[in-house]
């Protein structure tokens, strides 16, 4: 009641901050996630999400102590942001792979900020210089890896869903035929036809990316309420707590071109990662929205959210002098320069940069795969020292 008060009292802000929130949406948010969600769901149909998570079962089991299946959706929400994540987290709940619990934590250790909006928005568009936001995307995937290891430590591994002769037999099956055999297994499972496949895929990532405008083009509405009623709160606090892309926004709307490290200093871009990890209040309550039947609770999620942001922050201070000096350093780019992000834009320069997007996804499962992998190893050597 408060809220539609405050917007039939002074409708022209409110208009416009509707107006700001729906070209955000629009110009970076759906065409920087339409096609990994749609890519995730005719994946895990197709029983690719279940061979990754059998070759992935080790380091999420071992360190992140969660099923084999959860490493796909981890790959999935560090390079497709969120609520890529948590639309695969819910997935997994459907299919019975993950508990409501399980979920809880996946979905939390899977929300990490879009590589699009890091590098192309926050990078190249409000920072100048798409070298910052390589440096600020390693920091986020470190924080949010050091969040979910902290979260998981007193959690009990999962239980083995096989009988013990069962997984005794498949313990001397080799890893690859383990991930052939789940893949059709779930292939089977789910039965559709490719054209019907398609189709719902698209149904469902559209109606995801519809949920997740109306939130944005609310808090941005919100937003502009609270800093017309409390002009003496800081604008970039009140826009960092409730939404991420607003909140970097104001963060960096200070920054000059010719050196915006100098501009925002150690502790303004340490602020920057910190609020980036939080990710805002709008963005947990897309995940919480997905995860609804799952049960996911907000405050556990919340704290989840909490710890990203502070290791984040502290990960930034230390590592500011190594940010700085990879700022100047020769990288190649997905976009150079300060960008319009205005119009039509915006999707072309994300949509530019898609097949780059796609291989930092491969080259981060590759990683995963090899992480898995480093762990298997370290176990067997320790279960035969014993």
């Amino acid at each position: 009641m408060l809220l539609a008060a405050a917007i039939i009292s002074s409708p022209e802000s409110s208009f416009n901050a509707s107006l700001q929130g729906l070209k955000l949406w629009w110009t970076l948010v759906f065409p920087a996630l339409m096609p990994f969600l749609m890519l995730s769901e005719m994946l895990s149909a197709s029983g690719f999400v279940h061979a990754i998570g059998v070759l992935l079962e080790p380091l999420t089991r071992l360190v992140f102590r969660l099923p084999g299946s959860a490493g796909w959706t981890l790959a999935l929400g560090m390079t497709s942001g969120f609520p890529g994540g948590a639309q695969g987290a819910a997935q997994l709940y459907r299919q019975g792979e993950i508990s409501g619990r399980e979920a809880e934590r996946l979905a939390s250790l899977a929300h990490f900020a879009s590589p699009v909006t890091l590098l192309i928005v926050v990078g190249a568009s409000m920072l100048h210089s798409p070298a910052a936001g390589y440096g600020l995307l390693a920091v986020h995937w470190l924080a949010g890896l050091a969040a979910g290891v902290t979260v998981s430590a007193r959690a009990a591994r999962p239980a083995e869903t096989a009988s013990p002769a069962k997984a005794s037999a498949g313990r001397r099956t080799s890893l690859i035929r383990r991930a052939i055999s789940a893949a059709a297994d779930a292939r089977a499972r789910d039965g559709r036809s490719f054209g019907r496949l398609l189709g719902e895929s698209v149904s469902a990532t559209v109606q995801c990316l519809m949920l997740a405008g109306g939130y944005i083009i609310i808090f941005a509405v919100v937003i502009s309420i609270i800093s017309g009623l409390r002009p003496q709160l800081p604008a970039a606090l009140t826009s960092a707590l409730l939404e991420l892309h607003l909140g970097a926004q104001a963060m960096t709307s200070g920054t000059m071109p010719s050196n915006p490290y100098l501009s925002l200093g150690p502790l303004e871009l340490a602020l920057l990662s910190g609020a980036l990890g939080w990710s805002g209040i709008c963005a947990q309550l897309q995940s919480l929205a997905v995860l609804k039947p799952a049960g996911v609770r907000y405050l556990p999620f919340a704290a989840g959210r909490l710890l990203h942001g502070g290791y984040a922050f502290i990960l930034t201070l230390l590592l500011y002098k190594p940010l700085t000096a990879f700022q100047e350093s020769a990288l190649p780019v997905l976009a150079g320069g300060e960008m319009n992000l205005s119009g039509t834009s915006g999707i072309t320069a994300i949509w530019s940069s898609f097949p780059k997007l796609v291989g930092m996804h491969l080259l981060m499962l590759l990683t995963l795969l090899l992480l898995s992998a480093a762990v298997r190893l370290a176990s067997a050597i320790r279960g035969r020292s014993r």
